[in-house]
C-alpha cells in the first residue's frame, strides 16, 4: 500500500462516524511541518502568520514547541481578541483603519503592551490619534517594500504593500515616530512574498521554474542589502525589539541574513497545494476537506457535494482545491469545482460508492477554516479533539 493509500484508509476510518463535509488537520503531519520549519529557521524564532492558521487551538500547540514565538495576525479587531485570550505578543500584519479599534486599543493598557500595529504613512498616525480613548502608548512597527525593481524601476516584481523602500525613507518615519509622543517604535518587517510565495519549480515548466529561481536569486541578494541598511538606519533612531521576515517559501534564506531577527511562517504548518513545488523543502499535507460521493454518472465518473472553494487572489487554477485522496481524480475541464456538485474523473472513481469521502487539500492554508466550524484533529486512525474556527467561533474579523 501507498503512503497516500494509508493515508486516505486512516483518514476513512478516523472519520467513519461523520458526515461530509468534514475537514481535518493531521497532527503528526502537523507537527512535522513544526520541527521542519524550526530546522530551516536555524534557531531564529518563528513568528506564527494566524491567517494561514485560524484556529485558536492549533495556534496554541504550536506556540507551546520550542522555535516559536509570537503572532502576525492580519486585522486589528483579530490581533485585540488574541490578546484578550491570552496571546501577549500580537503584530499586525497590515495598515488598519478601524477607529473603534484604536479607540480601544489606547484605553486598554493590556491590549496596547500586547499588539504592535504596523504604519507605513504618518497619516495612520493621525488616524490613531484622533480616536484615542486613552493615554496608552502605542507600539508601532514599520514595513519595508521588498519589491524587486529593474531597468531602473520600470520593472517591479513584487507584491504592492508599503510605500516605504529606501532606508532613509524609513529613518525619516521613525524620526518622527519617536518625535511624536503617544507612540513607540519597536519593530521592522519586511515579507518578501515573490521569494517565501512562489514555487520555484513548477511542474512541467523546467524554463519557467529555471527563471523563478535566477529571479529569486537576485531579488534575495538585493534585498539582503537593503534591509540590512535599512535596520541600521532605522536602529541609529529607536532601540528595535524585532525584524521580522521572510515566510513558509524563505525561511531558511531569510534566517540567514543576521539583520533578521525572527522569521514569520504560517502557511507550511498546513501545506496547502500552492507550497508543493520548492526546491528547498517539502512538507507534509495536514490540513484537508472531504466531500460526499452523491452520484456516479457513468463509468470512470463520480460526482461528489460541492467543494468549489477558490482561494484569494488572481483567478486561474492554481487557486481552485485540488481532489487529493484517492489518487488519480481529475475534474471534469467542462465544469470544475462546483459550488453545489463537481463530477470528478478517473479509473479511481470506478471504486467510489455513494456516500465515500474523497479528499480535497484547499490552494492556500487558513482559507479553508472559512468553510468548516470545525477541525477534527486526527492523530493516527483516530479523532482526537473536536476544535473551533476562526468562523466556528463567531470571528471572521474581516
Amino acid at each position: 500500500m501507498s503512503a497516500a493509500a494509508a493515508d486516505r484508509a486512516r483518514y476513512d476510518r478516523a472519520t467513519a462516524h461523520l458526515e461530509a463535509p468534514v475537514a481535518i488537520v493531521d497532527l503528526g503531519a502537523f507537527d512535522d511541518n513544526a520541527r521542519d520549519l524550526v530546522r530551516r529557521a536555524g534557531g531564529k524564532p518563528i513568528r506564527v502568520a494566524s491567517k494561514s492558521v485560524r484556529c485558536r487551538a492549533l495556534l496554541e500547540r504550536v506556540l507551546a514547541r520550542d522555535g516559536f514565538a509570537g503572532i502576525m495576525s492580519f486585522t486589528l479587531p483579530e490581533s485585540l481578541w488574541l490578546a484578550r485570550e491570552g496571546f501577549d505578543d500580537v503584530l499586525l500584519a497590515y495598515p488598519s483603519a478601524d477607529r473603534d479599534g484604536f479607540a480601544t486599543l489606547t484605553g486598554d493598557p493590556k491590549l496596547a503592551e500586547a499588539v504592535t500595529v504596523m504604519v507605513d504613512d504618518l497619516s495612520q498616525l493621525d488616524l490613531i490619534d484622533s480616536v484615542r480613548a486613552g493615554t496608552e502608548e502605542v507600539r508601532v512597527c514599520l514595513e519595508l517594500d521588498t519589491s524587486l525593481r529593474m531597468l531602473g524601476g520600470r520593472v517591479r516584481v513584487g507584491a504592492l504593500r508599503s510605500p516605504l523602500r529606501e532606508p532613509e525613507q524609513l529613518a525619516a518615519l521613525a524620526r518622527a515616530i519617536a518625535d511624536r509622543p503617544g507612540f513607540r517604535l519597536v519593530g521592522l518587517m519586511a515579507y518578501e512574498g515573490h521569494v517565501a510565495g512562489v514555487g520555484d519549480a513548477v511542474p512541467g515548466s523546467p524554463l519557467r521554474s529555471r527563471a523563478i529561481r535566477l529571479m529569486q536569486s537576485v531579488a534575495r541578494r538585493e534585498l539582503a542589502a537593503r534591509r540590512a541598511a535599512a535596520v541600521r538606519a532605522v536602529r541609529a533612531v529607536a532601540d528595535l525589539e524585532f525584524v521580522n521576515g521572510g515566510g513558509t517559501g524563505s525561511v531558511q534564506h531569510t534566517a540567514a541574513e543576521a539583520a533578521v531577527t525572527e522569521i514569520a511562517a504560517g502557511s507550511g504548518l498546513y501545506q496547502p497545494r500552492l507550497f508543493d513545488h520548492y526546491t528547498s523543502f517539502r512538507g507534509r499535507p495536514a490540513a484537508l476537506f472531504a466531500q460526499p460521493v452523491v452520484r456516479r454518472p457513468g463509468v470512470g465518473v463520480v460526482t461528489v457535494l460541492g467543494g468549489g472553494y477558490p482561494a484569494s487572489g488572481a483567478a486561474g487554477r492554481d487557486r481552485l482545491p485540488v481532489p487529493y485522496l484517492p489518487e488519480g481524480l481529475v475534474y471534469d475541464s467542462m465544469e470544475g469545482p462546483g459550488e453545489v456538485q463537481t463530477p470528478l474523473l478517473g479509473t479511481a472513481a470506478d471504486d467510489l460508492l455513494i456516500g465515500d469521502k474523497v479528499w480535497f487539500r484547499h490552494a492556500k492554508a487558513g482559507e479553508l477554516c472559512e468553510r468548516f466550524d470545525t477541525l477534527r484533529l486526527i492523530e493516527g486512525d483516530r479523532v482526537v479533539a473536536e476544535v473551533p474556527t476562526y468562523r466556528g467561533e463567531g470571528r471572521t474579523f474581516l
